[in-house]
């Protein structure tokens, strides 16, 4: 009885702590301090962060055993039909995320999850080609890095369907085509550039960022708020969407499963969608913010800036990286020997 008595104490003291604390699993350098200290004192708990640099490094964390671990994950869209498939993740109480209603309505019913019953956007915005102003002239193509002729440094996004994505369209095919033929092609691309003596790796969106900052690469495959910061502390640092094409995405707020302290995780979610919240949130990452009613807040150079809120003849190049299911397995073959070769 006294064991029982014991562990049951321990139970609740451990459910107590939860209850003062929430753990956010999230990109490397995608959220203002500011936003968490704010969280922060307005709910009197502390937030824990961990970091990781791509979905699928994410999902195995979750898979290992971070779906008890977390209490808000913030995930790609061509990824959020997986979570949902594994359970991986829970429906969200949206009776508890009144700011819902200030999401841009084409966001507010996204295809990988219809009525937004897992997830909640967060921020979107494009892949590209990031260069070194002084260095090259602005590239049109994905030529410069993929081509036969591609004679400057460059690093290689480590992400799959983004990099693969790029070579795809550099080919003429759709980011999300099911064709085997087609991705073998794209495979056999990355493969070749691989082999380039100018290839300096692959590397996630942060680190490509500072290895083309540092002077080390001319050329880098990012994220365009990635490339953004980078020119904020480098006037020589500029960004391009590719003649071709790239991808967009649309990143999400979700809750893990088995999450310690699903309540907080449903107060940030509704505080990340207040319109003054979700502003600074674009603000400070340079992203495009899919909450309409933060939009009035954006920063005005930020809000002209085509490289955050593409023009309609940039829009027309980009596609959504798509949840290809079964056919997913077609990409990961591929990257896997792109990646062990």
């Amino acid at each position: 009885m006294k064991r029982l008595l014991a562990l049951l104490a321990l139970m609740a003291l451990a459910t107590a702590m939860a209850q003062k604390e929430m753990r956010l699993f999230i990109w490397s350098e995608y959220m203002d301090p500011a936003i968490i200290k704010a969280f922060e004192q307005k709910y009197n708990l502390k937030v824990r962060i961990d970091l990781y640099e791509s979905n699928e490094d994410m999902l195995a964390k979750l898979q290992a055993g971070g779906v008890s671990q977390y209490d808000v994950i913030v995930p790609g869209d061509y990824i959020i039909p997986t979570l949902v498939q594994l359970k991986l993740v829970q429906p969200l109480d949206q009776g508890k995320i009144p700011n819902l209603k200030n999401l841009d309505p084409k966001f507010a019913n996204p295809p990988f999850d219809p009525g937004n019953r897992y997830s909640v956007a967060y921020q979107w915005g494009m892949s590209g080609i990031m260069y070194r102003k002084d260095r090259v002239p602005t590239p049109t193509s994905w030529s410069v890095i993929l081509g036969p002729g591609a004679d400057k440094p460059f690093v290689l996004m480590d992400s799959i369907r983004e990099m693969m994505g790029g070579a795809l369209r550099y080919l003429g095919y759709s980011i999300n085509t099911r064709d085997p033929k087609q991705v073998q092609a794209a495979g056999k691309l990355l493969l070749d550039a691989k082999k380039n003596p100018r290839f300096l790796g692959f590397e996630g969106g942060v680190g490509a960022k500072n290895r083309l900052v540092a002077g080390t690469a001319t050329y880098a495959v990012v994220y365009n708020g990635d490339a953004l910061k980078a020119a904020d502390e480098n006037k020589n640092v500029g960004f391009v969407v590719p003649k071709e094409g790239a991808a967009l995405f649309l990143d999400n707020m979700a809750i893990p499963a088995r999450a310690p302290n699903p309540e907080a995780a449903h107060r940030f979610i509704n505080f990340i969608l207040d319109p003054k919240i979700g502003a600074q949130l674009s603000n400070f990452n340079r992203y495009a913010t899919p909450n309409k009613a933060a939009l009035p807040f954006i920063n005005p150079a930020d809000r002209k800036n085509p490289a955050i809120y593409p023009s309609a003849a940039i829009m027309e190049k980009l596609e959504f990286v798509l949840d290809l299911g079964k056919d997913t397995r077609l990409y990961d073959e591929v990257w896997t020997a792109v990646k062990s070769r």
